[in-house]
């Protein structure tokens, strides 16, 4: 069925007259009377009695009435959806990061929710390495990682540094010292996360090279949870500092930097280069470009 035609129907109707649907419609009643044929002959069904004056509907009229109404609704709404998604009134921004990557997002996300309240901001956890292929397959409109892509077609920006630093509890032994050495580190009781990343093969890899032990006592599958059993004082953790900065802040975390596991790194939000982008995912685009203008320049 044609929309266009539905509409003749609903006028005449409406207006139980096909001399006025024509004329409401700007049309001639030859016209109107020809839409509501064809609709007619699509259905094989007459939809209104022409015996009577008044443009009275038939049975399958009168059915046909309550579905023509609803899908001209439906119309509408799909209409104002696709123009919403345009104006930016609604929209949804998929970014892939994983746990600790997420504290590097949030200015970003401060900045965007300040300029475009009404569009969604979908933040899924994502290994590392599954991020580039997931935002090339259009899964995610971004990404967030702590190394460059290795996939071709993806582009970056830098959101900022991190590097790792040592957390310990404010009465820890070793809270008082700016630095320590891997082998002071590797001699304490250590919080880990026991979710594969990057980031902490290399630093296993780095114990291993040196020859220094690592002793991991604990493995907890959240960074919250790693940072309240490190204010339990159970042990020490070795994570990014960002991820600790409100704790560190308030004096319940202390962070001390560890002699050759600093690993500093850029953390870079990826996207594609080629393709369409959402018109949600373009401003947000725009608005990293811009936050890492700033942060260049400062």
């Amino acid at each position: 069925m044609d929309l266009a035609e539905l509409q003749v129907f609903l006028t005449v109707a409406s207006e139980r007259s096909f001399s006025r649907a024509a004329a409401r419609l700007h049309r001639t009643q030859p016209a109107v009377s020809q839409a509501v044929r064809r609709l007619e002959e699509d259905l094989g069904e007459r939809l209104f009695d022409r015996s009577a004056k008044d443009g009275k509907l038939t049975e399958a009229g009168r059915v046909l009435l309550d579905y023509a109404q609803r899908l001209m609704r439906l119309a509408e709404e799909a209409e104002t959806a696709v123009r919403d998604l345009r104006d930016l009134q609604r929209g949804r921004v998929l970014v892939g990061a994983n746990e600790a990557a997420v504290h590097i997002l949030l200015p970003l996300i401060e900045r965007f929710r300040g300029e475009f309240p009404r569009v969604q901001l979908d933040i899924r956890r994502v290994p590392s390495r599954q991020i580039g292929v997931e935002v090339l397959q259009r899964s995610l409109d971004f990404g967030i990682l702590s190394f460059p892509p290795a996939e071709r077609g993806l582009g970056s920006l830098k959101l900022g540094e991190d590097e790792l630093v040592m957390l310990t509890a404010p009465s820890h032994s070793l809270a008082g010292r700016k630095q320590v050495t891997m082998t002071e580190l590797g001699r304490q009781s250590v919080i880990a996360h026991n979710e594969a990343s990057p980031a902490r093969e290399r630093v296993l890899r780095l114990f291993e090279q040196k020859h220094e032990p690592l002793n991991i006592t604990i493995a907890l599958p959240s960074l919250d949870g790693i940072k309240r059993a490190v204010e339990m004082n159970l042990g020490v953790a070795l994570l990014p500092r960002r991820c600790a900065l409100a704790e560190i802040a308030r004096g319940t975390l202390v962070a001390v930097r560890v002699a050759q596991v600093r690993l500093p790194r850029h953390l870079r939000l990826i996207y594609r280069q080629n393709g369409e982008l959402s018109h949600a995912a373009e401003v947000f685009l725009d608005v990293a470009r811009r936050f890492e203008q700033e942060l260049a320049a400062s």
